[in-house]
């Protein structure tokens, strides 16, 4: 089955659709992310997946190449650890439509294959069931839980902290 999404990282262009899906996306999002919602935050994102430690991917529909959502790779590790953090968010016209596992699976692959990884992980707001969900189908172990871990929308909020490694990642799943 052709695969409905690809992946690349964001360029200068990217800006004002990517304002446009955080502007639409806004309530949507709003627990669980802080959107970017200006120029000058958007374009030091697009800066920021520049740097070596940072993977910026967005997730986009493979026939309109609209942007479906975005998947971050950050504080990559490399040497003895070789871990980085994985965090993502869909658009609210995407959401549900198992676009982002899709996203995800690529990300992860790339994760593995392409920046030889060992590990990623996610932090998860504990009530972010879709999120649960969605690593869950990954084949992610729910590793413990972080109270008061991040600062959120001005909140610290609990996390529940998920991990994969490269010996239990199958693309196939």
């Amino acid at each position: 089955m052709p695969l409905r999404i690809f992946i690349r990282r964001p360029t200068t262009e990217d800006c004002s659709a990517l304002l446009s899906l955080h502007r639409r996306s806004r309530d949507f999002c709003a627990p669980w992310i802080v959107p970017l919602l200006t120029e000058a935050d958007c374009m030091a994102y697009i800066n920021r997946c520049q740097r070596e430690d940072v993977e910026g991917s967005l997730i986009c529909c493979a026939t309109t190449q609209q942007i479906v959502g975005v998947a971050n790779l950050s504080q990559i590790f490399y040497g003895p650890f070789q871990n980085a953090y994985l965090g993502y968010y869909a658009g609210v016209d995407f959401a549900g439509k198992g676009l982002m596992t899709e996203g995800i699976r690529l990300v992860i692959d790339h994760a593995f294959k392409k920046l030889r990884l060992h590990r990623v992980e996610a932090n998860i707001q504990t009530g972010n069931t879709a999120s649960i969900n969605l690593v869950k189908r990954l084949n992610f172990t729910k590793e413990g839980f972080s109270e008061r871990y991040l600062k959120v929308n001005g909140k610290w909020r609990d996390h529940e902290r998920w991990a994969l490694t490269v010996e239990n990642w199958d693309m196939t799943l």
